[in-house]
């Protein structure tokens, strides 16, 4: 695993959707076995440039059928990639990719689109805070939130290597933070340590969206002579409690961010590991218990506390409990 931090807090004039076809496109090119399935969103996601190969299957919007195909297809032997908004990757096709994927030890790899508040004006039927949720509680599944547009490219080649183990990937569609340089290379179940020192007090443990919301806290702190750890914890299982673990013994404080229900996700499952192998004091930065509604990105991060000033709160307060 190698990577090259930029974290300026600029904004990509590219989509992480471009990402995930760049590869699969690379892959489909190598790989006469990579096929993509579609639940009637190839507009807008970019799929449509994959129809060249004639392996990229438009199954309407019925998402339940959808991942019927695509089980169906691994089962002889293809590499299928599924992809629909995350609400309905999850919650509407959970059926499905449960029975006829992971517990038949099929491959499938599920793509979720514009997760949490991400999904903004589609609103709250749109807006999933428990995609992650239902696919960890899955045996032996694989759970990945990335941030941006060099951490979906090499994980859409990661886990497409990925045979018997059913794997779920939500993604940003459209505008994204910049944290990573391009070429930066990940290992799922590996988390990477973006800011430490011997001084640190706490540590931000963060996925998504909330990775740069957790750097610019890092900074907001820096600034009041509080050093803290920051993590980006992009795989929710496998986790990496090796380095949650040693964390927690070197900084005594963790704060979790996450853009989903923390009760049931990112921040749950850090809680899980600590209280077994290193009790230490947790806050958690996320959805508490809400239902989604509409609006902006931005006001939607403002209405659900999902912000570096909330970060910095919840690190100033979990730094009390020591």
């Amino acid at each position: 695993m190698s990577f090259t931090l930029i974290g300026k807090h600029e904004k990509d004039s590219r989509a992480c959707r471009d990402a995930y076809v760049q590869a699969m496109t690379e892959l489909m090119e190598a790989d006469q076995s990579v096929v993509h399935v579609d639940c009637d969103l190839k507009g807008c996601i970019n799929t449509k440039k994959l129809d060249k190969f004639g392996r990229s299957i438009n199954a309407g919007i019925a998402e339940a059928n959808a991942m019927g195909v695509a089980a169906g297809l691994t089962a002889t032997g293809k590499k299928v990639w599924i992809h629909s908004f995350g609400c309905f990757s999850s919650r509407r096709a959970f059926d499905q990719a449960f029975m006829s994927a992971a517990y038949a030890k099929l491959g499938v790899k599920v793509l979720g689109s514009d997760p949490g508040v991400c999904a903004a004006y589609n609103g709250g039927t749109h807006m999933p805070f428990e995609d992650c949720a239902l696919y960890m509680s899955v045996p032996d599944a694989i759970v990945i939130d990335p941030v941006d547009y060099a951490q979906v490219y090499c994980l859409t080649k990661k886990l497409t290597a990925v045979e018997e183990r059913l794997s779920y990937m939500r993604m940003i569609r459209k505008g994204f933070t910049t944290v990573y340089a391009d070429g930066s290379d990940f290992e799922i179940g590996k988390g990477v340590t973006l800011k430490e020192s011997a001084d640190d007090v706490a540590t931000i443990i963060a996925s998504g969206i909330m990775v740069d919301e957790s750097l610019k806290a890092y900074e907001m702190l820096a600034e009041e002579g509080i050093s803290v750890r920051v993590i980006d914890m992009f795989t929710w299982k496998p986790i990496d409690e090796d380095l949650i673990v040693k964390s927690a013994k070197e900084t005594g404080a963790i704060v979790t961010a996450e853009n989903h229900n923390c009760t049931c996700g990112l921040g749950s499952a850090v809680a899980r590991v600590l209280s077994a192998k290193c009790p230490t004091p947790v806050e958690m930065v996320g959805v508490h218990d809400q239902f989604g509604q509409v609006g902006a990105q931005n006001y939607l991060q403002e209405a659900y506390k999902l912000t570096a000033e909330e970060v910095v709160a919840n690190v100033k307060k979990v730094i009390a409990r020591k």
